[in-house]
This record gives structure tokens, C-alpha cells and sequence, in this order.
């Protein structure tokens, strides 16, 4: 009888994105990688916290992706913050790009993740920028959210 491999899920997310910006629409892009950025991103070593996306010819790139070299990586190791290019269809390209012509919006990288297939594919938000007032609202409202839970938390002990 062969053991059967208990695969770990392997979800980077940028927690500070859902903070900054309202998400209008999800897409989930591929990427092309090397070798080594894929082994990495499997160990869990990559960072979306300054990851940025923009078009260029009609392409999308995510650019300032943190994707650390492969710990066991031959002198042909890639480069951590590399501009790698997005795979989307072209209507959803399309989509995407005449949705960042408005003005405050933007594509955010949330969430990398290997997919059933083995992929690594990377969740990208079009986004409006939240203001200052609409921050403190959301802390507002996670706070009340934690205040209630602690309360229920307590009543469920006794």
C-alpha cells in the first residue's frame, strides 16, 4: 500500500490590500516562471507586499514581486524582484485595462497560490483606493466584530 502525500496549501496574501482599497472585480492570472521561483513560491518564500501590476503593450506585468532564491538553487538562481509576466485571456485584459482609464482605480496582487494542477497562479483585485474616513470605519468595524466575539467567547465557557 502506497502512503498517500498530504499536499500543504501553499496562499500568500497581501493583508494590507483589503485595508487600502475596495475590491470591484477578482481575476486569477498565471504567471510565467522559472524553475527556481516556482520550488520557492512551494516553500512559502515569497512576498505581495509592494507588488504592483501594470500594462505594457497590451500586457500585464507584476512588477516588485518578492520571490526568494531557491535555498538549494544552483549560480543560474533567478532574480527575487524580477517583472514577471501575467497570463490572462484578451477580453479579460481588456476588461482590466479600460477599468484602470477610471480614475482611482488600480490592479492589486492579493493572493498567490499554487493551484490543483500544480500552477502558480496569482489573484489580482481591480481596486478604488479607500480615504482616510473609510479606514477608520473598517477598523471601527473590526473592532466591534472582535468586541462581540470576545463577548460570545465568554458566555459560551460558563
Amino acid at each position: 500500500m502506497a502512503k498517500e502525500k498530504k499536499k500543504q496549501k501553499i496562499e500568500i496574501t497581501n493583508r494590507k490590500a483589503s485595508f487600502e482599497y475596495y475590491f470591484v472585480q477578482e481575476y486569477d492570472a498565471g504567471m510565467m516562471l522559472t524553475g527556481s521561483e516556482i520550488k520557492s513560491i512551494r516553500a512559502g518564500n515569497a512576498n505581495l507586499g509592494d507588488a504592483y501590476c501594470l500594462f505594457e503593450n497590451g500586457e500585464l506585468w507584476v512588477r516588485n514581486l518578492y520571490i526568494a532564491e531557491y535555498e538549494y538553487g544552483s549560480d543560474t538562481n533567478h532574480l527575487t524582484r524580477r517583472n514577471r509576466k501575467l497570463l490572462l485571456r484578451k477580453p479579460e485584459l481588456r476588461k482590466l485595462e479600460r477599468g484602470t482609464r477610471e480614475k482611482g482605480t488600480t490592479i492589486v496582487p492579493y493572493k498567490l497560490f499554487i493551484s490543483d494542477r500544480g500552477f502558480a497562479k496569482l489573484t489580482i483585485e481591480l481596486a478604488r483606493g479607500k480615504k482616510l474616513f473609510d479606514k477608520r470605519e473598517t477598523i471601527k468595524e473590526r473592532e466591534g466584530k472582535r468586541d462581540l466575539d470576545r463577548i460570545n467567547k465568554a458566555y459560551k465557557v460558563r
